[in-house]
């Protein structure tokens, strides 16, 4: 993997690069779509490619090691081939669905102990089997195995947990060394800096993570309930550390106006359910605010979707019909919501990447988040 550092805004440390790997070119800023189960829940890949348009797409470790299981991941050549997508994939490392199970599992030095959430069957993460998993999905950028400390977290506990991270993260890059590439492409690490909301741990980890020399590194364990500020804060100290000259992922984040903050803090990679979650429960993003499309007042607004949308759905369907579609609770309502937030949030971080290049990004920041922090 290769990142090209292009600017970084003179208002902020917002920047513009580009990763490439052997599966294509990253523009960043960059927002993953979250594809779980081998899918972006709603969205066929036609549409993914085609309308939405993103450079990469996210897996999950822990749902695609459940179904459809490595093997059969193996035997179709890797989650490229089995979701028929050729373009770039990251898989997180199972650490925050493990943090998230809190009633099913056991986390020990040697890894976390969990029961499947589907048929309460044990399995065990460690961080060694983590690396074999992910060279078997074969994802282009690949996580270390951490913990995700809940919030809020006690500072004993943040701290005993960071250390344990760090440990798991030494155990990730002595396995990998070991473990050959199934496929033909190259695979790359990126390590997680942990901390909970204190910035002396959080600067302690960033530290060492900065340290390990990885080609990327990632920021965890935030948006997990802390307040906005705090994750802005959080976010801060570690950029200060990570180093410049690599790409940084803040994971599971989140709001467009949050993303567009994080963006001026110096982060060039996001994912977050977001998008879909939200959209499937009918709220829809735009420039201009926020839409619950359920909402009576819709009933009969023949208008656009989105005027100022660049998908087809914003153009092809009016509220009305989206507003009536989720009235009788057809499946087509979910995944034209879908497509339009999936939409709205690549062309955001694509509109971020335009002012940065042009050096008004701070200005251009400002208006959207006025903009967006509104219910229409």
């Amino acid at each position: 993997m290769k990142f090209e550092l292009l600017t970084t805004d003179p208002g902020s440390r917002a920047r513009a690069g580009k990763i490439t790997t052997d599966h294509g070119e990253i523009e960043t800023p960059i927002f993953m779509p979250v594809g779980t189960v081998a899918s972006v829940k709603g969205v066929h890949q036609k549409e993914l490619k085609e309308d939405i348009n993103p450079d990469i797409i996210l897996g999950n470790t822990y749902h695609l090691y459940l179904r459809p299981q490595t093997e059969i991941l193996k035997k179709a050549g890797g989650l490229h081939k089995f979701m028929n997508w050729d373009r770039n994939i990251l898989t997180d490392s199972g650490g925050y669905q493990v943090y998230s199970l809190s009633a099913r599992r056991k986390i020990k030095e040697e890894g976390v102990k969990f029961k499947s959430h589907i048929d309460g069957s044990y399995h065990t993460f460690t961080p060694e089997n983590v690396m074999e998993i992910q060279r078997a999905i074969g994802a282009d950028i690949i996580m270390a195995f951490d913990e995700c400390t809940p919030y809020p977290c006690d500072y004993n506990y943040a701290k005993r947990s960071m250390h344990m991270t760090h440990r798991w993260l030494d155990r990730c890059i002595n396995h990998l060394a070991k473990t050959p590439e199934i496929y033909d492409y190259q695979q790359t690490l990126f390590p997680i800096v942990q901390g909970s909301t204190y910035k002396d741990l959080r600067k302690q980890s960033a530290e060492y993570i900065a340290n390990a020399g990885a080609e990327g590194n990632a920021i965890g364990g935030l948006s997990v309930g802390e307040p906005a500020e705090e994750m802005y804060a959080m976010t801060e100290v570690v950029t200060e550390i990570l180093p410049e000259d690599k790409p940084r992922y803040l994971m599971g984040v989140g709001t467009p106006i949050n993303i567009l903050e994080n963006i001026a803090l110096g982060i060039d990679m996001f994912d977050c359910v977001m998008p879909t979650r939200n959209g499937r429960n009918g709220m829809l993003f735009t420039s201009h605010g926020t839409i619950n499309i359920k909402n009576k007042k819709w009933e009969d607004d023949f208008s656009p979707l989105d005027p100022e949308g660049e998908s087809f759905v914003d153009s092809m369907y009016s509220k009305a019909y989206v507003r009536h579609l989720f009235s009788v609770n057809e499946m087509l309502g979910r995944q034209i919501a879908s497509i339009h937030n999936l939409s709205f949030y690549l062309w955001l971080v694509r509109e971020a990447r335009k002012h940065i290049l042009a050096g008004d990004f701070p200005q251009w920041k400002d208006k959207m988040v006025k903009q967006m922090d509104k219910r229409l």
